[in-house]
């Protein structure tokens, strides 16, 4: 195997398990932390990482007021609202179950592109519009969920937050930002740590909370750190240079069901028939969608995932 095989799979191996644990160790970490200071720690961390890497590799830091504007923008989207209310919603929702809901994200941009761009749907797009609807229903017509405390809470804010992430997606494939995808990001998870510090404080989280973690915890923050945000971040961006982004793309339906395993596994989540069936139907529906001609490389980002 010559090295370039080697990294794709390597590469491959950090979306498909890396971003689909991010459940995990968010739902891990919530139980201690206070879900906006959690965020702002994870994404605040990595930025500055990232940055430092940036200037390290002797990339340009410069970016103009619009693109600070647009990273902005980016951030709140996709870290602060996108991010950060749905690891407050993991309080309620299983992890696995919530990796589902946000494998409805292609859905939400094919909607979105339909109404911002007016673009047709395909066939293929239909079906999987079709599918992933029924899934959806399937997922949170069970009885379990309207008798579950704050569940239908934390479904309806969970879905909120992959509109978010839909709409985020398609701002940054017209906003302008700096060339440089590990400026950028960096830029913009830095930003989003301050705005999501500011939110923490606004709605009283314990800061103090911090300095009484448990090691599982801890371990929890710096995987999400070190692996969920740069780690797998990088490898998704090598992967689009150097493989179709259809390929790429299937971390769509493959991040679930890693996050489905591993809450059963770890957490003792419970796995219905009927949650089985749902996400079968879902992913499929999901499938359909992300296997459509070119329409895969505006809706992927990275900044998506938990």
């Amino acid at each position: 195997m010559n090295k370039q095989k080697l990294f794709i799979l390597l590469s491959f191996f950090s979306i498909y398990f890396i971003w689909g644990s991010t459940y995990l160790l968010n739902k891990i970490a919530v139980a201690e932390v206070p879900p906006l200071l959690l965020a702002a720690i994870r994404f605040g961390s990595a930025g500055v990482l990232i940055l430092v890497i940036a200037k390290l590799l002797k990339k340009s830091l410069k970016i103009t007021k619009r693109q600070l504007l647009n990273i902005t923008v980016a951030g709140f989207l996709f870290l602060v609202y996108g991010n950060g209310v749905f690891v407050w919603a993991l309080k309620y929702v299983d992890s696995g179950f919530a990796a589902l809901l946000a494998s409805t994200q292609p859905l939400f941009v094919l909607f979105l592109l339909r109404l911002i761009d007016g673009q047709k749907m395909q066939q293929k797009s239909m079906i999987g519009v079709g599918l992933g609807i029924l899934g959806m229903y399937l997922l949170v017509s069970q009885k379990t969920i309207s008798t579950s405390e704050g569940m239908i809470l934390g479904i309806f804010m969970i879905l909120s937050c992959v509109l978010s992430w839909s709409y985020g997606s398609v701002f940054v494939s017209k906003a302008d930002l700096p060339k440089n995808f590990f400026v950028s990001t960096g830029y913009q998870m830095t930003i989003a740590s301050i705005l999501l510090l500011f939110w923490s404080q606004i709605f009283k989280e314990d800061i103090t909370t911090i300095t009484k973690i448990t090691s599982k915890v801890q371990i929890s923050i710096v995987f999400l750190i070190l692996f969920g945000s740069i780690v797998a971040f990088t490898a998704f961006n090598y992967l689009l240079k150097v493989v179709s982004p259809e390929k790429v793309s299937t971390s769509a339906y493959v991040n679930p069901v890693i996050a489905l395993l591993l809450g059963w596994y770890f957490l003792g989540e419970k796995l219905t028939n009927q949650s089985i069936l749902a996400s079968c139907v879902l992913l499929t529906g999901v499938y359909f969608i992300t296997s459509r001609k070119r329409i895969t490389k505006r809706k992927v980002r990275p900044s998506q995932k938990t």
